[in-house]
């Protein structure tokens, strides 16, 4: 099987790195943005099989990112990640097509199986 990658933004260094090393170590490959702006330019050069994001985030936050997943890697699942859960934001990752709204503090082996699935999903068509 294939190494799994998955592309982090998050404004915050100890969820980068606490999921940095999470996934890590179970054997994905990870790259990792503090804003939305960092992770087009990472997008453009690497191949990621999932987008996990923040939502609030300086210069570009994770909506207006996914947006842009949209638009150019529209078969790229998107995850978005928020310690400010709303009814806003929550309708429009909706009409985004998110596959999933995760609220932090997040269980970190739920998030991992979401994940697993959202990937395993794409691969599948």
């Amino acid at each position: 099987m294939s190494q799994h990658s998955i592309l982090v933004v998050d404004d915050e260094l100890l969820i980068r790195d606490l999921l940095y090393d999470f996934f890590r170590d179970q054997g994905w490959e990870i790259s990792i943005a503090d804003n939305g702006k960092k992770a087009m330019e990472i997008l453009k050069t690497k191949e990621i099989d999932l987008l996990l994001t923040d939502i609030k985030m300086p210069e570009m936050d994770g909506l207006d990112l996914t947006g842009y997943v949209r638009e150019n890697y529209p078969e790229l699942p998107v995850i978005l990640m928020t310690g400010f859960p709303s009814v806003e934001s929550a309708v429009t990752a909706l009409r985004a097509k998110v596959e999933d709204y995760i609220i932090k503090p997040f269980n970190i082996n739920q998030l991992y199986k979401t994940v697993e699935k959202k990937v395993k999903e794409s691969e599948n068509g």
